[in-house]
């Protein structure tokens, strides 16, 4: 592997003003320099599961391009709210959708998992429901620090679109530089 790895970051909101949109676009000023941070293709523009759908037709293009950009990434980060004590249907049907793709994207690749929320636990049962998710695919699951943003309203200039609070801002850095040594050292063969 090279000095240098993409990150492709995966966000569960569609919302304009989403608090973890916010966050997904913080990450590239918060990087170590050896990491480039990549947007997903749009996950929104996924039709609902459907095997008929996948048998008849095969695989909708856009489901083919986030696949791709999976299996190209060192490492795929996920930002997501929590909808309902889990992960947003869109973000869901999309795990679905890669999951029956050939060459499993998700196998064997790097996964953190971010979360904000104007709640005091800041996402964190969606991010378990996404941990179980990918632990079935065989994802390499990275586990600390946990960033799960709480009274992610306090900590942000929604005008600016700036992650503000310092603190905050600090332990995403520091996730990411150890989300980035993970990467490293999964990708050496045993």
């Amino acid at each position: 592997m090279s000095d240098k790895h993409d990150v492709l970051v995966i966000c569960g909101s569609l919302r304009r003003g989403s608090y973890n949109a916010l966050l997904a676009r913080n990450l590239p000023a918060l990087a170590p320099p050896e990491m480039t941070i990549v947007p997903a293709p749009p996950i929104g523009t996924l039709p609902l599961y459907n095997f008929d759908v996948q048998t008849e037709h095969g695989f909708p293009a856009p489901v083919t391009a986030l696949g791709e950009a999976i299996r190209a990434a060192h490492g795929v980060m996920f930002v997501t709210p929590e909808y309902n004590y889990s992960v947003p249907g869109v973000l869901k049907n999309a795990i679905d959708w890669v999951s029956r793709l050939p060459n499993q994207p998700l196998g064997g690749k790097p996964v953190a998992i971010q979360s904000a929320s104007p709640s005091v636990l800041g996402g964190a049962r969606a991010q378990y429901h996404l941990r179980q998710m990918m632990v079935f695919l065989d994802a390499l699951v990275f586990n600390k620090p946990e960033i799960m943003v709480t009274f992610v309203n306090t900590k942000v200039d929604e005008a600016q679109g700036v992650l503000t609070d310092e603190p905050t801002r600090k332990i995403v850095a520091q996730q990411l530089a150890a989300f980035s040594k993970f990467i490293v050292r999964m990708s050496v063969p045993a």
